[in-house]
């Protein structure tokens, strides 16, 4: 199978990046499934030695096997090798995968990460910015791939008790808890404000004032839009190692999109933004109309802030 064409990130591409959630890596994971599956993995080559956040095992048994699995671990990257290693990746907020041809030279300057050769190509591993949030660890058999996981559920294997349960074991707002690995596997920002959206549930409600019918139509909307999303972007891949990934796209219905026109009612797409997160919504479809407050701006607007998307 033949390299993916040469890459490049610009600075309107950096400033894209977010973490992959459950359709990014599930369409990574069909790539290279396609790729490694039944290969062997010959070595890993480390630009820098921060990247390998585990002692044991020993990066060294991993080499000369065999790929016999590939799994989703939260929003991690598992791949699975016949002697019961698994190397796992997490690519936080800048990390991206490519694929190129055997022993293929490790991007030159900073954003270059890690190589890891197999006998059918090699995937190399890039990080933008300097914060190096990436890591790869190995686990030793099942229970040590269980150690790494955070806990969420599989909201496609999860029945409606479960996610009910889920949902509502403590009390937070919904944007919390849908983004809460411990809660859910593999939702994130970007996901979590099209599901709310698709919902027309307010990223603020309190999880333990759901009614039935909110309840039943939340996990009808995050099961379909990650399927939705799943499709498109395996779609947009048509086979080829998915590069571009991204949080922000032009066809999300809210998410990234503060100011633009929402598709379904018109109105001004409008956010919260706390720290380096936002949360975006349609207030016509989630919220009645209300603007919800943003800490910084509300708290130095005072009485001015306004209370309704028409003000």
């Amino acid at each position: 199978m033949r390299p993916s064409a040469p890459f490049r990130l610009c600075a309107s591409a950096r400033s894209s990046l977010a973490v992959p959630e459950l359709p990014d890596i599930t369409v990574y994971l069909e790539a290279l499934e396609a790729r490694v599956l039944g290969h062997t993995f010959e070595r890993a080559r480390l630009a820098t030695p921060f990247l390998l956040r585990s002692v044991e095992p020993a990066l060294d048994e991993a080499e000369g096997h065999t790929v016999a699995a590939l799994r989703r671990v939260g929003k991690r990257i598992a791949l699975g090798l016949d002697n019961g290693v698994w190397l796992v990746l997490h690519l936080m907020i800048a990390g991206r995968l490519h694929w190129a041809r055997r022993q293929a030279k490790i991007p030159g300057g900073k954003r270059g990460l890690a190589a890891f050769d197999f006998s059918s190509g090699t995937l190399l591993l890039t990080e933008a910015g300097t914060q190096r949030r990436a890591s790869l660890l190995l686990a030793r058999g099942e229970e040590g791939l269980q150690a790494i996981d955070p806990g969420g559920i599989d909201v496609f294997a999860a029945s409606p008790e479960e996610f009910a349960r889920a949902l509502t074991r403590e009390n937070h707002t919904l944007k919390r808890a849908l983004t809460d690995p411990r809660v859910f596997s593999g939702i994130g920002n970007a996901y979590s404000d099209e599901i709310l959206h698709r919902a027309g549930l307010s990223p603020v409600q309190l999880t333990q004032k759901m009614q039935p019918e909110q309840l039943e139509r939340l996990r009808d909307a995050v099961r379909a839009t990650l399927t939705e999303w799943t499709a498109r972007l395996r779609a947009e891949a048509a086979g080829e190692f998915p590069e571009g990934v991204t949080a922000f796209r032009p066809d999300m219905a809210v998410h990234g999109r503060f100011k633009l026109p929402c598709p379904v009612c018109g109105g001004k797409v409008q956010r919260i933004r706390y720290a380096s997160n936002e949360t975006n919504y349609c207030p016509k479809c989630q919220t009645g109309g209300r603007l919800l407050a943003d800490r910084a701006l509300s708290r130095l607007l005072g009485q001015d802030w306004p209370r309704m998307a028409e003000e």
